[in-house]
């Protein structure tokens, strides 16, 4: 099945509309999200790479048919739970792109048995010798990635310490498999401006294809050269020597994404929608039932430009009121204001009025709800109710 095929699948309708559903609740515009997938589709295209979707941010079956070049993947996953959940759906080409704890191993095993392709990640020599350990235990090899650091984020070898990566790649010889090398530029979240976004981007390529030749040059096989994060996604020019690019949040964009400049507020597909509660009028307040519980905690906009509080808020159609933000927020309550100094004035909204609020951080809001009610564009109508999934 081809993606064009995947997206013109239609789930079963439901008769509802966005005034009928109980709040706060999740909505997501399916077209604004189809935009989103063919664009960055067309751009690896370009470059001649393909793309493996990082499902841990939509957790839906639903979502990843929409996303996956094919009913089967490939796919990233964070939890062993997505992994067994798509797989479950028939999802068998996927990369577990979390640090291997050996106790998790029985699981990547039992996966595998079922005749999904689980590649495991690993950056010690400790954590290769429990997979080829559990690899001969089951005498069927695991197939592992060798992470790398590319700018000291987060966790992976250094692209320069052949010692320790032929280490690696030798102690998977004795009984797994080494598939490669794999890499995520985090660092790209702090990057402002296009030229830092492609240092980022050429940084991450760099220092993943080094890796892969320093293992060839040793004689160790590897065959893919994964690299990938949303912001370096939309703009590398130059993926000589890389195999496939991974990214998550492109599926629906966010603040964050936004505020770095790989979106436009236009492009977010993914809003909470919550009712008018209350209002303090003498401070500038409408209060509505969504707070953090409803967006969640990330305020990753903060260290941004622009603080955009705990999300920007859109009438029901989906269109965003200037500088008007979800300032405030306790566990059920969201506090509406203007944001300060902007000259901005607050909409008149009345007790029962509806809104939608656009978040920081997609996979961190979509975490709190459950399921997705599916519109288009500006219609009202809901078309689907497509179920989220959470947990380890």
């Amino acid at each position: 099945m081809n993606a064009a095929a995947i997206t013109e699948e239609r789930p079963t309708a439901v008769a509802s509309s966005l005034q009928d559903l109980e709040t706060p609740c999740l909505v997501l515009d399916a077209d604004r999200m189809a935009r989103n997938v063919a664009r960055l589709r067309a751009r690896l295209a370009g470059l001649g790479v393909g793309l493996r979707p990082h499902l841990k941010t939509c957790k839906s079956v639903e979502v990843a048919r929409q996303v996956m070049s094919s009913a089967e993947g490939p796919a990233t996953v964070s939890t062993l739970k997505e992994a067994a959940h798509f797989a479950a759906a028939g999802v068998r080409d996927m990369i577990y792109a979390v640090g291997i704890a050996p106790a998790k191993l029985p699981q990547v095993l039992a996966l595998r048995a079922q005749g999904v392709d689980l590649v495991v990640l690993l950056d010690t020599v400790a954590q290769a010798e429990a997979v080829a350990a559990a690899s001969r235990e089951a005498g069927a090899p695991i197939p592992a990635l060798i992470e790398i650091d590319c700018d000291g984020h987060r966790s992976g070898v250094l692209p320069t310490d052949a010692e320790r990566l032929v280490a690696i790649g030798r102690a998977l010889e004795n009984g797994a498999e080494l598939r490669g090398v794999l890499t995520h530029a985090g660092g790209s979240y702090a990057a402002r401006g296009a030229e830092a976004l492609r240092q980022c981007a050429e940084d991450e390529r760099r220092g993943v294809v080094d890796a892969a030749t320093i293992l060839r040059a040793a004689g160790l096989p590897c065959p893919v050269v994964s690299l990938g994060s949303t912001p370096t996604a939309h703009s590398a020019t130059d993926l000589s020597g890389v195999t496939e690019v991974r990214a998550g949040v492109f599926v629906f964009f966010d603040l964050v994404m936004a505020g770095i400049g790989v979106c436009q507020i236009d492009d977010i597909a993914l809003s909470v929608m919550a009712t008018v509660i209350g209002h303090q009028r003498e401070k500038g307040w409408i209060l509505v039932d969504a707070g953090w519980m409803a967006m969640s905690q990330d305020r990753g906009t903060s260290k941004q430009a622009v603080s955009q509080g705990y999300g920007l808020v859109c009438d029901i159609e989906g269109q965003a009121w200037p500088d008007l933000i979800l300032a405030d927020a306790n566990q059920e309550h969201g506090i509406i204001t203007v944001r300060p100094g902007s000259g901005a004035t607050l909409p008149d909204l009345a007790i029962g009025d509806r809104v939608r609020i656009l978040p920081n951080h997609a996979c961190a809001t979509g975490a709190q709800h459950r399921s997705y009610q599916v519109v288009r564009g500006r219609s009202a109508a809901v078309e689907a109710e497509w179920p989220r999934f959470g947990g380890w």
